[in-house]
């Protein structure tokens, strides 16, 4: 009877303690599960079963796999540490590529695009390359990683478009001295494409389609628009027409009219006038082709803002 009763107040305490143990016939074993993210393996013994519960993080988004603009720009920066003479003494025909990534960079309404602050330091940073200061254009690129994060989604496009760009010109130039100017060349194109592909939404998406021709002739930018291309072509049809005038009026003066002290003077008399022939219809043609042209631009730039 004490044996019954001692028993029966051992199963009960058992019961009341962990009511879910099993006890498997098999002792040690293991229970595998399928797999997900979040798996248990279960460790069973005769007395106990030991639930371990771990975790197989995975990444669902590519993002975590782009670098940080801030940390290519500052490679971009780094990149840019360079001897102090080390543009002056790039060759002429490299000189004229380093122009036009000049150009490339600060082309058109940077302010607009980039920021007064950014568009103002790659204005800053064209001009030192247009005057290959090679000091002045380290300490400018040094400052973009600073500003860059004040930036807005269209904005840092419009900044990695000209980086892209900017880019592309140094990687034409070809290999020079110890591959300085390849090195700037992968990094700019790197990050330039990395900013250009920043998400842009509202207003910035409407503005960023609104695009600006610009023409530049050394430190001359003008903006094309439809107005200003009606101006050129008439002031174009002015001067073929003067020019046209002018070569009518030579041509009108015969050569038999021309009475000099000796023949040397006549001679020289007459290369001018056929000089001066020349000049005038070649000026008169080429007003004419560029009347034309700016008309068709102008008509061009006009269906392009509808």
């Amino acid at each position: 009877m004490a044996s019954s009763l001692s028993l029966s107040l051992h199963h009960q305490h058992i019961c009341c303690i962990s009511p879910n143990l099993r006890f498997p016939k098999c002792p040690h074993h293991l229970v595998p599960t399928p797999y997900f993210r979040n798996n248990f393996l279960k460790f069973d013994s005769p007395r106990t079963t030991t639930t371990v519960p771990f975790a197989v993080t995975e990444s669902d988004s590519p993002k975590s796999l782009e670098p940080d603009p801030l940390c290519l720009l500052q490679e971009v920066a780094d990149s840019f540490v360079l001897p102090a003479d080390y543009f002056s003494q790039l060759p002429r025909d490299l000189r004229l590529d380093l122009n036009d990534a000049a150009f490339d960079l600060s082309n058109g309404p940077v302010k607009d695009e980039c920021g007064e602050e950014v568009g103002e330091t790659l204005l800053n940073i064209s001009r030192a390359w247009e005057r290959a200061d090679t000091s002045t254009s380290t300490a400018l690129v040094d400052k973009l990683p600073l500003l860059v994060g004040s930036l807005t989604g269209s904005q840092k496009s419009a900044f990695g478009r000209r980086l892209l760009s900017a880019g592309k010109r140094f990687k034409s130039m070809g290999q020079y001295g110890e591959g300085e100017v390849q090195k700037i060349a992968k990094v700019m194109i790197k990050t330039g494409k990395l900013l250009s592909a920043s998400p842009v939404c509202g207003v910035d998406g409407e503005e960023s389609k609104q695009q600006t021709r610009t023409f530049k002739f050394g430190d001359l930018q003008v903006e094309l628009t439809p107005g200003k291309a009606y101006i050129g072509a008439a002031i174009a049809f002015i001067f073929s027409f003067l020019s046209w005038e002018l070569s009518q009026g030579v041509e009108s003066i015969q050569e038999s009219s021309l009475q000099y002290a000796n023949d040397n003077a006549l001679l020289l008399a007459k290369s001018l006038r056929g000089t001066l022939l020349v000049m005038s219809y070649s000026s008169t043609i080429l007003s004419a082709f560029a009347t034309v042209g700016l008309i068709f631009l102008a008509g061009q730039l006009k269906s392009e803002d509808k």
